[in-house]
């Protein structure tokens, strides 16, 4: 019987300096701000948890997006791949995660995104082949040029989900009420019986 394949590894960034969160009148940094009586970051590491995935926490205060994702590569060298997934996307589904994961455990692409309602979402997911790009990062660009890289090669995929939480960031207070709003809802829903 084969071995199963290693699942990649998740890697919450959570070192920024959620500067526009401050300005838009947050009075914490956004991942410590409440939601649903529960800090953004605890949300977001609920959902990781829930998957099943292997993960890691880079919160060691980079100066950009890319040097942050350098840093968790490197400190998870040898995983068999990574979600790329920012400490502020506190309604992302464990589900999401996992799909996300599989498609490089089908090897049905180098990098995959998960996409609502035609806008791409994080958490974005780098194979292998990907390590060089990831570990030569910098600056606040993030992994931009490491998908545009795999995407033209033909080796880009999306994957088509039905989860707000993949593009509710939470960067301004605004956005944090957006999603308590968004919770509610899907509360309600479950507790509905999901119809």
């Amino acid at each position: 019987m084969p071995l199963p394949l290693t699942p990649p590894t998740v890697l919450v960034l959570a070192s920024g300096r959620g500067e526009r969160f401050k300005a838009s009148g947050g009075s914490v940094h956004k991942l410590q701000a409440l939601l649903a009586g529960k800090p953004v970051l605890q949300h977001t590491l609920d959902a990781v948890r829930a998957s099943g995935l292997p993960w890691h926490v880079e919160d060691a205060g980079h100066p950009g997006m890319g040097d942050s994702i350098a840093a968790a590569v490197r400190q998870t060298v040898s995983a068999a791949g990574w979600l790329v997934l920012p400490g502020d996307l506190p309604l992302v589904q464990p589900a999401t995660l996992r799909a996300v994961a599989q498609v490089l455990l089908d090897q049905r692409a180098v990098v995959a995104w998960p996409e609502f309602a035609g806008e791409r979402g994080h958490p974005v997911a780098f194979g292998r082949d990907c390590l060089e790009g990831l570990l030569a990062l910098s600056g606040e660009k993030g992994a931009a040029p490491v998908v545009r890289h795999w995407e033209q090669l033909g080796r880009g995929l999306a994957v088509p989900v039905q989860d707000e939480g993949v593009v509710s960031d939470i960067d301004t207070v605004q956005a944090l009420q957006r999603a308590e709003a968004l919770l509610a809802k899907t509360q309600v829903h479950r507790d509905a019986g999901g119809r």
